[in-house]
């Protein structure tokens, strides 16, 4: 049986953004995407200068602070997206510290909206071939890994925190509502 991995790897980070993820960013909220229901939390705070910082730190700390809807949706669109897009397919200049991370969950939803598109673009007009080749020097450690191995990664991101997301959201229902 021939398997066409390009098509597989694409339909099922398709699948579950159309299917799981953007169904369950509707009606997101300011409120909501910047709630901490933890103290400490890790988030995107607006700054002085009416710019936006994201929290991290390098290396993360044990056990990691709890991260808000807007950490999660920056950091995919971000830290996942924006910078692979940029890195593999684009000029490699995205860099977090200069990028303004929205504030407002419409922002941090298009955002995403845009930056999953990037990428998802940048993938299928690769094609197959480029499945096979090593990633290169910017994935560090993993330059002699195949691309297949991130765009898999990618694909783990994006269902592990759109997973967060929709918990976050539903825990906040329920906390709401009491």
């Amino acid at each position: 049986m021939q398997v066409d991995w390009h098509g597989e790897l694409i339909g099922q980070m398709e699948f579950y953004w159309d299917t799981s993820l953007r169904p369950r960013l509707e009606g997101l909220t300011d409120t909501e995407y910047l709630w901490e229901p933890a103290p400490e939390c890790w988030s995107v705070r607006p700054q002085p200068d009416g710019t936006a910082t994201i929290d991290w730190a390098y290396p993360e700390p044990g056990p990691p602070p709890l991260t808000t809807i807007a950490w999660r949706i920056c950091h995919l669109a971000g830290l996942c997206f924006a910078l692979r897009t940029s890195n593999h397919f684009g000029a490699a200049d995205w860099t977090p510290d200069r990028t303004d991370w929205p504030t407002t969950a419409a922002d941090g939803i298009a955002y995403l909206d845009q930056t999953y598109t990037a990428w998802r673009d940048a993938i299928k007009t690769a094609g197959p071939a480029r499945l096979t080749e090593r990633t290169g020097d910017a994935e560090g450690p993993y330059a002699e890994y195949p691309f297949a191995t991130l765009v898999l990664h990618l694909n783990r991101e994006l269902m592990h925190h759109g997973g967060e997301i929709g918990l976050m959201r539903d825990l906040y229902r329920y906390v709401d509502a009491k």
